[in-house]
């Protein structure tokens, strides 16, 4: 599944616009602690977490993940959207929870 047809299969909002929609997720993580997310998030993942700060590009970019997803319709900062779109870093966001999103990204990987 790519990361554009995961947004478009759960209703979540691209906030860094074409970056990496057409990237391949192989799975997914749910955390919050970036030293966790560092230390068993897999390459090609989509990242769900509620930290917007500019230090999870960081992170997504270390461990070449394919999309960070934040629940809960949390705001960013534009500072952040901006540097993940220099990056290539695609920033999703979703208005259910992070064990919601968790459930459905689970089930949407599992039916490709």
């Amino acid at each position: 599944m790519k990361v554009g047809e995961l947004a478009s299969a759960l209703g979540l909002e691209v906030l860094t616009g074409n970056v990496n929609l057409d990237r391949t997720i192989q799975s997914g993580y749910t955390s919050d602690l970036l030293s966790d997310v560092i230390a068993n998030i897999e390459e090609d993942a989509v990242w769900i977490t509620i930290q917007r700060h500019i230090n999870i590009l960081g992170v997504a970019k270390l461990k070449d993940i394919a999309a960070i997803l934040i629940p809960n319709n949390l705001q960013l900062d534009q500072e952040v959207i901006d540097k993940a779109r220099a990056e290539s870093i695609a920033i999703l966001r979703g208005r259910n929870t992070a064990f919601e999103l968790s459930g459905l990204l689970y089930n949407a990987l599992k039916e490709v």
